[in-house]
């Protein structure tokens, strides 16, 4: 029995539906550190780490897309150009969050928000990976447009893992709800500098 074959354009495409797997997996992971920080060393993030959490998490979203419409085994550019557009516009907005987190403590001997890792605060590391996925958005996007429609088979092993990033994903988007419920109460806003978890203190449970 003959394999078809799909030819480069082919390639191409089942490159970047794997890329879009790695991107929402990437990023998730990346919100996944933060939630760590902020249980693990009891960190209280402030309401631009949450922008950029939102955001991160927004990017996601736009490579779940293009994951998404690979699982039903077509996909055309028109799809990888919209789910990399969105990450795109996602990106943009958290590279501005964390550039501004960043400005906030530019000046010499400033303390900076929260801890480091590998002698950049986080804020500084963010800033950093927008603005490489948005140099890797703009490539892949170059690419889709050359890229032919439907070359993504519709595999057992395709509809598997796409089910487990997207379900990670969802997951983790969860629990960054929950986060943020428990951090901001039942108030309009977070305060710049959290120091406790308003909920347990508006509930009474603490205090």
């Amino acid at each position: 029995m003959s394999v078809p074959r799909i030819g480069l354009r082919g390639l191409l495409g089942q490159a970047q539906w794997w890329l879009a797997v790695v991107f929402v997996v990437g990023w998730t992971g990346v919100v996944c550190g933060g939630l760590l920080i902020q249980f693990g060393e009891w960190e209280y993030p402030c309401p631009l780490c949450m922008i950029q959490r939102m955001f991160m998490l927004l990017a996601a979203l736009g490579g779940a897309f293009i994951v998404r419409q690979g699982m039903t085994g077509s996909i055309t550019r028109r799809d990888y150009l919209m789910g990399w557009g969105m990450a795109l516009v996602a990106c943009l907005g958290g590279s501005f969050a964390a550039w501004r987190q960043t400005m906030l403590h530019i000046l010499p001997h400033a303390e900076g928000y929260g801890g480091t890792a590998l002698g950049l605060h986080l804020y500084v590391w963010a800033w950093i990976l927008f603005n490489a996925a948005i140099a890797a958005i703009a490539l892949l996007m170059i690419f889709a447009n050359v890229t032919a429609d439907r070359t993504i088979p519709a595999g057992h092993g395709h509809r598997t893992v796409g089910m487990i990033a997207l379900g990670f994903c969802g997951l983790v988007i969860a629990i960054n709800m929950v986060a943020v419920f428990f951090q901001e109460g039942f108030h309009w806003f977070l305060p710049d500098d959290p120091t406790r978890y308003e909920f347990f203190y508006d509930t009474g449970i603490i205090g």
